[in-house]
């Protein structure tokens, strides 16, 4: 009798009755609402986000692990299993969930005033409002630092000029989280963000079309053109690079999670096909060849695995620090990708097409190896905890 990979980790036995509840639940939901439907929007490079958003807040899914507002104030643990689930689904689906719960919502949720919290958290838990996070520009991603969006007093006002890039949900999206530099303070700590309404005069969220990756995602551009905001559009709790970068946490901290469902997607599905694949008269599956690339595989997914739920714990007892997040998206999207790509080997030329989620899912995890830290990146920050030296420039 075959066995699922991780069950050879004894994975459950590390999950209590509610987190397994929850990726199952997750999981039902995917497979009634989303993935019949993953190849037709992955080739047409369109998806309907607003209902995705309905359908996904109506489960409880955005925001999910914030209290309060409409939110479900899950386990981190809980969240990171729920991500999981929706990038084996793709990981544009994951990616919507992320930015509008741990970037968007989590930046009003732990920065912004009462006010903001009240206007907002609620309409987005339910996917009534989308949200969006404007930190990358065209000229510096892995250098946040080197902004060139200005937030400037005129008054009791704000008046913002710049442009962010690669921004998940931007075109769709009815808020914006922008990080602006000011001149309130030197260097980065004058570095604010701001709560910046879609339909502000000025405003304008061009889509960024002919991707190659993440096509069941809606990516844009954010400009802002003296954009007039009041004084009480300010993020009160966010001064400096610090508040962007704890949102980037949270983000990266689903990724740990979400890439293992895209690893676990392309086993699952590379195991059923050498199963029923015959050739030269016997199983695929039956080969040697095939076998040992499917121990090597299940190792890195398990280990990954095992990775992850370690994390959700450190994270669940409040002592996660941002170099074991590190860790994780290094590992877990890294090993994500080698196993895509392997299992595409498995399949043969069926595994370039749509009928098999292999390539898609490795065309996604380009992306994932990009965002929210390079892997390079990752590598530096790890580095920098190991040495006590910042080797970034």
């Amino acid at each position: 009798m075959p066995t699922h990979p991780l069950d050879l980790f004894g994975i459950d036995t590390l999950l209590d009755a509610d987190d397994r509840t929850m990726a199952s639940t997750v999981r039902s939901v995917l497979d009634t609402e989303v993935r019949p439907h993953l190849p037709a929007w992955f080739e047409s490079g369109t998806v309907p986000v607003r209902e995705l958003a309905t359908v996904l807040g109506g489960h409880g899914l955005l925001g999910m692990h914030l209290e309060g507002y409409g939110c479900a104030g899950t386990s981190a643990t809980a969240y990171g299993l729920a991500c999981l689930e929706l990038e084996a689904a793709d990981s544009g689906i994951r990616s919507l969930v992320s930015v509008q719960g741990s970037l968007a919502m989590f930046a009003i949720h732990h920065f912004g005033s009462e006010a903001q919290k009240e206007e907002w958290l609620p309409r987005m838990a339910t996917g009534e409002a989308i949200g969006c996070f404007g930190l990358t520009e065209p000229d510096f991603g892995s250098n946040p630092a080197g902004m060139r969006t200005v937030a400037r007093r005129d008054g009791d006002d704000w008046v913002l000029n710049g442009t962010k890039m690669w921004i998940t949900n931007a075109p769709v999206a009815d808020v914006a989280v922008v990080w602006a530099r000011t001149d309130e303070a030197e260097g980065s700590r004058g570095i604010r963000g701001f709560v910046v309404p879609t339909a502000a005069a000025g405003v304008s969220t061009p889509e960024i079309t002919r991707k190659l990756s993440l096509r069941a995602s809606v990516t844009g551009e954010i400009v802002l053109e003296d954009v007039r905001l009041p004084g009480d559009a300010v993020l009160p709790g966010a001064q400096g690079l610090s508040g962007p970068l704890t949102c980037l946490n949270e983000a990266r901290f689903g990724i740990v999670f979400g890439a293992v469902g895209a690893a676990r997607d392309c086993l699952e599905s590379a195991l059923a096909y050498v199963g029923d694949r015959t050739i030269f008269d016997k199983p695929l599956a039956a080969y040697q060849i095939t076998q040992t690339k499917l121990a090597d595989m299940t190792l890195e997914l398990g280990k990954a695995m095992l990775l992850a739920i370690q994390l959700g714990r450190l994270k669940d007892a409040g002592t996660i620090r941002p170099e074991q997040i590190s860790l994780g998206k290094l590992n877990n999207v890294r090993e994500a990708i080698a196993i895509a790509r392997e299992c595409r080997t498995l399949l043969g030329a069926n595994g370039i097409t749509l009928d098999y989620p292999v390539l898609r899912h490795a065309n996604n995890l380009e992306s994932v190896l990009t965002y929210e830290g390079t892997s390079e990146v990752h590598q530096l920050m790890i580095g920098q905890a190991l040495t006590g030296e910042a080797a970034y420039r």
